[in-house]
C-alpha cells in the first residue's frame, strides 16, 4: 500500500491538488457540505423510525422524501472524498481510521438501503413493529455517528 500511495501521490492529479492552495480546502468543504445533508436527511428517517417526529406521516413518505438526497450526496461524497484521498492518499490509505470508516460506511449503505426497500409498500409494517424499527434507527444512528467520528479522527491519528 505504501508503493501504490507514493505512485498516488506523484500523478499529475494529485499534484494539482496538493500544490494549488485553494483545492484541499474546497473539496472539504464541499465533503462537509455533503455530510450535513446526508446526516440531517438521516437523521429526520430514523427519527420518524422511532416515533419522535414525522408520527403523521408513514415510513415510505419520509423516506420517499428524505432518501434521494442521502443518495445524491453520497454520489457528491465519493466524488469529494476521491479527490482527497489522491490529494493525500498517505494520510487516508494508511490510516486504520479510514479502513474503519469504510466498514462502517459500508454497514450504513446496507442499512439504509435496507430501510428504503421495507419502507416500499409498508406502511403498516414498520407501525407492528415499532421495536424493529426503533432498534433499526438506533443501529443507523450509531453507524453514521461512528463513520463523523471516524472521518474526524482521520487526522489526528498517525498513520503508516
Amino acid at each position: 500500500m505504501h508503493a501504490f500511495c507514493e505512485w498516488l501521490s506523484n500523478t499529475p492529479l494529485s499534484m494539482v491538488i496538493q500544490n494549488a492552495f485553494w483545492v484541499i480546502p474546497t473539496v472539504q468543504t464541499i465533503h462537509i457540505a455533503s455530510i450535513a445533508i446526508v446526516m440531517s436527511s438521516i437523521i429526520m428517517l430514523d427519527m420518524r423510525l422511532l416515533g419522535v417526529s414525522a408520527r403523521g406521516r408513514t415510513v415510505e413518505s419520509v423516506a420517499a422524501r428524505f432518501l434521494p438526497w442521502v443518495w445524491g450526496a453520497l454520489v457528491v461524497l465519493l466524488l469529494s472524498g476521491s479527490l482527497l484521498i489522491i490529494g493525500e492518499p498517505a494520510r487516508e490509505l494508511l490510516s486504520q481510521v479510514f479502513w474503519l470508516k469504510m466498514t462502517l460506511l459500508i454497514g450504513a449503505l446496507l442499512l439504509t438501503f435496507g430501510i428504503q426497500r421495507g419502507s416500499r409498500g409498508a406502511a403498516a409494517l414498520w407501525e407492528r413493529h415499532r421495536a424493529v424499527a426503533a432498534l433499526v434507527a438506533v443501529a443507523s444512528l450509531l453507524l453514521w455517528m461512528g463513520i463523523l467520528a471516524a472521518g474526524r479522527w482521520i487526522a489526528y491519528v498517525e498513520h503508516g
